[in-house]
C-alpha cells in the first residue's frame, strides 16, 4: 500500500490576515545569513527567524482553554486528540450557509475527525472570506457531541455564526473536549477517500489556540 499525504493547511506569511480585527503576523530575521557570517568560519552561515503573531493565525486548532478558563490548554492535550484520527469528509453544497444536524445523519461519526467541506477556502485572503460564511448550528454541535465525535474541522472563517455575539458551537464542542480546527483548505481532495487526519500543535502552557500543519494520510494500492 502506498501512502499519500494531502496538505490541508494554509501558508502563513508576513502580513497575512486570518481574522478581520486581529493583527497580521510579522515575520522577519532575528539573525540574518549576512549577520551570521560574522560569527562563523568562512562559508558557514545560518538564519534564525522571528515571528510575532496572535495564536489565531492561519489554519489553527481550538482546545478547551480557548473557551473555558478551567479547560485544558495546549500543553495538556494528548497526541491522540490531534493525530491518527480516522476521518470523514462531509461535503456541503456551496449554496448552503447554515449547516444543521441533518447533514451528519447518514454517517458513522463516533470517534472520528469530521471535516466539513464548504468550499469557502476559495475566498481565502480576500474580503469575501469574512462575510456571510457557512457555519454549524448549535443543534448540529449538540448532535456531534451526542455522537461522540473526536474533532470537528471546517474550511470556513469560523465554525460559529459571527453575525451575533454568542458562540454556541465553540461552547458546546469545547465544553465536551472536542477540538475544533478552522481555516482548512483543499478538502475537495478527500472526496471518496478513506483517510487519517492529523493536526498537531506545540505544547504551550496557557494557550487555547495555535497554528497546525493539518494533513490527511490516505492509502492506495
Amino acid at each position: 500500500m502506498k501512502k499519500t499525504y494531502i496538505d490541508l493547511s494554509h501558508t502563513i506569511e508576513d502580513g497575512l490576515i486570518t481574522y478581520k480585527g486581529l493583527p497580521a503576523p510579522i515575520i522577519c530575521d532575528y539573525l540574518s545569513r549576512e549577520e551570521s557570517r560574522n560569527h562563523y568560519e568562512e562559508g558557514t552561515e545560518f538564519q534564525i527567524g522571528k515571528i510575532e503573531m496572535v495564536s489565531n493565525t492561519g489554519t489553527y486548532v481550538d482546545v478547551p482553554f480557548h473557551r473555558y478558563a478551567s479547560g485544558k490548554d495546549l500543553s495538556e492535550m494528548t497526541i491522540n486528540k490531534m493525530a491518527g484520527l480516522e476521518g470523514i469528509m462531509i461535503n456541503i453544497d456551496q449554496s448552503i450557509k447554515e449547516i444543521g444536524e441533518k447533514f451528519f445523519y447518514d454517517h458513522d461519526v463516533e470517534g472520528k475527525a469530521i471535516l466539513i467541506h464548504t468550499g469557502w477556502d476559495r475566498h481565502w485572503n480576500t474580503d469575501q472570506y469574512f462575510e456571510s460564511h457557512p457555519y454549524l448550528t448549535e443543534n448540529a454541535a449538540k448532535y456531534l457531541v451526542d455522537k461522540k465525535v473526536a474533532l470537528v474541522g471546517i474550511d470556513s472563517v469560523n465554525i460559529d455564526d459571527t453575525e451575533g455575539k454568542s458562540r454556541p458551537v465553540h461552547t458546546t464542542l469545547l465544553g465536551a473536549e472536542i477540538l475544533i480546527v478552522k481555516h482548512l483548505c483543499h478538502l475537495e481532495e478527500l472526496v471518496n477517500k478513506r483517510f487519517i487526519f492529523n493536526a498537531v500543535a506545540p505544547k504551550i502552557k496557557g494557550f487555547g489556540t495555535f497554528p497546525v500543519r493539518a494533513f490527511a494520510e490516505t492509502q492506495q494500492d
